[in-house]
């Protein structure tokens, strides 16, 4: 939905890891084989980390990446099957944090939230690797721990980050609401509300339920969404159309995506002009026609082309009108495949800047 250009960020951004990632205080872990097997392998993880502060779990595997895999993973499935981060929603929540687009609407989020991305920490965040054995004879053993008041501390934190922004972002004029920045700014709303969703899970299964209350998901700010893209209309402008047919093509990828054409002083205007010139063939059995047409989507209220579009092709018969009308038919068949994926594109790549 966003695209990002911020991966060069890691190059000045690395100071910012160890204030989001800090080790657990007093732990030793050790990579060397030793034959005495610790008590939180032999016992339990609770010899080692206090059930009543930490969430624990203990792996192993062939290899010390292996067993810490392993740790995590068993760590994350202490919160069940009911906690799922949608792959697609982490993904522009983390591209929109990582962008500073979020940073320019709440003044809670830091560059920090970017790098516990980056460290692979997506759906259990604040969780570490406290203690490591090796057995000297090929196993590993890792502990995965997750303090709880730490990790209530910056989950509630992103919570209101993210109310923050969401109030930001829905807090527009009237005047402004009916428009593709609003539009984008009610999406973009939606993705902060369903990241909250599942912090909200998150807090729930590490005793803190409260926080979780009032929150709701992004299905109402996409509802309002599509009640904006209702209410936004485009009006549809062709020069040497034939019958109709581009203005329909146009209209109708318009329509698919929940806007509305027609009417008096639309804030976005397409216009749309047609050239259809004969190709020099001498002695060809068929008539061949060169089409070329431009469509410029427009904000009227600034004058800037938004979205251009342009497309070229030649089409034939023994007559001009027969060719002309396989160039038309050629050009609403290439609208209609072609133009809604384009505008969607463009619109899922609009970021609103405050």
């Amino acid at each position: 939905m966003f695209p990002v250009r911020f991966f060069s960020m890691l190059k000045t951004g690395l100071p910012c890891l160890c204030l989001v990632l800090m080790s657990v205080a007093g732990t030793a872990v050790s990579a060397s084989p030793s034959p005495i097997q610790p008590e939180w392998v032999r016992g339990g993880p609770h010899i080692r980390f206090s059930s009543l502060t930490h969430l624990t779990a203990v792996g192993s595997g062939g290899s010390r990446n292996a067993a810490e895999r392993d740790a995590l993973g068993r760590l994350v499935a202490i919160f069940g099957q009911d906690i799922h981060f949608d792959e697609r929603t982490t993904d522009l929540y983390w591209e929109v944090i990582g962008s500073g687009t979020a940073a320019s609407w709440g003044e809670r989020i830091q560059i920090e939230t970017y790098f516990e991305r980056r460290a692979g920490m997506d759906n259990l965040i604040g969780a570490e690797i406290g203690d490591f054995w090796q057995d000297g004879r090929g196993t590993s053993f890792a502990l995965a721990v997750l303090n709880k008041p730490r990790a209530t501390q910056i989950y509630a934190g992103r919570i209101r980050a993210n109310l923050e922004i969401i109030g930001n972002l829905t807090n527009m004029p009237a005047t402004e609401r009916n428009t593709f920045e609003g539009l984008a700014r009610y999406r973009l709303a939606s993705v902060f509300a369903d990241m909250n969703a599942r912090y909200g899970e998150v807090l729930s299964v590490l005793g803190a339920p409260g926080y979780a209350r009032g929150l709701s998901s992004g299905d109402g700010f996409r509802h309002e969404a599509r009640e904006i893209a209702g209410a936004i209309r485009i009006g549809i402008n062709v020069r040497n159309d034939r019958a109709g047919r581009i203005r329909g093509a146009f209209a109708g990828a318009f329509s698919e995506l929940g806007f509305r054409t027609g009417g008096s002083n639309p804030r976005y205007m397409l216009e749309v002009d047609i050239s259809v010139e004969p190709l020099d063939t001498p002695g060809a059995p068929v008539l061949f026609l060169r089409m070329e047409l431009s469509a410029n989507l427009i904000d009227t209220g600034t004058g800037a082309v938004l979205l251009p579009y342009h497309l070229t092709l030649r089409e034939g018969h023994r007559t001009h009108p027969e060719a002309e009308a396989r160039a038309f038919l050629a050009a609403e068949e290439r609208i209609n495949a072609e133009y809604g994926g384009k505008l969607s594109d463009y619109l899922s790549r609009l970021v609103p800047r405050r």
